[in-house]
């Protein structure tokens, strides 16, 4: 991915991150685990890999995402947009993962979602729903 995510996730945030996260019902979109410095990003229904981030340490602590790379095969994920697949990457991570409300995040989404489609009337809990399995208020 030629854009990644400039949070630095700190040592707390990596732990809960390194233990994954596994869909509870048809609703929720993405299992996430980690094999050492690797965290895979899984669609929940197709298990197609998705996301692979690699972290590494960051200057001041914590963990940033060094480098990441993105399914590109249109039958397996239909992104084809670098920031979109960005802000995913750090989205589900933030939201779905460590359970942050994301506010910023999920208004960008919307908002770039938004704009792919040409039609600004897409409601922002269908956007956030359809793409992570997540409400509009968390």
């Amino acid at each position: 991915m030629p854009l990644l995510p400039r949070r630095v996730w700190s040592d707390e945030d990596w732990e809960r991150i390194r233990l994954g996260y596994r869909s509870r019902d048809m609703d929720e979109k993405w299992d996430v685990f980690a094999e050492g410095d690797v965290v895979f990003l899984h669609r929940s229904w197709t298990g197609n890999g998705v996301f692979e981030a690699t972290f590494a340490p960051g200057d001041g602590g914590g963990r940033r995402i060094a480098e990441a790379v993105v399914e590109r095969d249109a039958e397996r994920y239909r992104g084809d947009d670098d920031e979109y697949d960005c802000l995913m990457l750090e989205l589900v991570l933030s939201a779905i993962v460590l359970g942050e409300p994301a506010r910023e995040l999920r208004e960008k989404l919307v908002e770039s979602t938004r704009k792919r489609s040409g039609s600004t009337d897409v409601p922002a809990g269908l956007v956030q729903h359809s793409a992570l399995g997540l409400r509009t208020d968390p």
